[in-house]
Parts: C-alpha cells; structure tokens; sequence
C-alpha cells in the first residue's frame, strides 16, 4: 500500500470487463449505505489474500462468472462519510459463464464516452 495511503483505508478491488465497446457497471441496492449509485463490480480484499484473489472471488459470487483479474489499470483514494477506500482496478480480459448479478439492482454496459452521465462512486478509477 502506498505510504500516502491510510493504513485505516479499505483495500477494494474493481473490475473492468469491456464487451463491444461498453464497460460493465452495476448499481448498489437499496438498503446499501450507497444505493443508486454505479459502480464496477468486484469488492474488498480480504486479509492474506491478493487483490487478484480477491476480485475473482467477489466475480464469482456477485457476477456468476469464472474470471481472472489481469493487469492492473489505476487505483484510487477516496474518502466517504462512513469509510476511506482504497481502490485497485483490474483488467478482465476475458470470462466464463453467464453473467449474473447477485446483491445489486442493476447492471448495464455502458460506452465509456456516457460513464459519466450515471451517479457513480467517487473511489471510482481516476487514473
């Protein structure tokens, strides 16, 4: 981690899978401290494993899909009312099985040119 991050700081991860042209992105639910807001999929890393480890789990369980993190894009700080996240993105380059969201109300493929027009998450990739 770097030194400029907080120890205190939430490691996350974040995935970027690209088909056609448009970037995956998933809306919290309600009841979530965040609900509305668009996202990346993937999730905290957990002690003792990698961050790679870690996002193909939360794939696996959010996405239904059988991914392997690849290079890493950016990462980003933010700091929330509630929380400071730390977040890593990766590249998927590619994935297996049908794409299913669990624990989100939504999911879309989005032109990278209308990502910003959604109500998405600060600790998003800034790169």
């Amino acid at each position: 981690m770097d030194s400029a991050v907080s120890e205190e700081a939430t490691r996350a991860t974040a995935a970027i899978l690209v088909k056609g042209g448009a970037v995956l992105l998933a809306q919290r639910p309600i009841g979530d401290r965040l609900a509305g807001h668009w996202e990346l999929p993937g999730g905290k890393v957990e002690a003792g494993k990698s961050p790679e480890e870690c996002l193909a789990r939360e794939l696996r369980e959010e996405c239904g899909i059988e991914a392997v993190a690849g290079q890493q894009f950016a990462e980003s700080t933010h700091r929330y009312p509630h929380a400071t996240i730390h977040l890593l993105a990766f590249w998927v380059d590619s994935w297996s099985g049908e794409l299913v969201l669990h624990a989100r109300d939504d999911h879309r493929w989005v032109s990278l040119s209308d990502v910003e027009s959604l109500r998405s998450l600060r600790a998003e990739v800034q790169r």
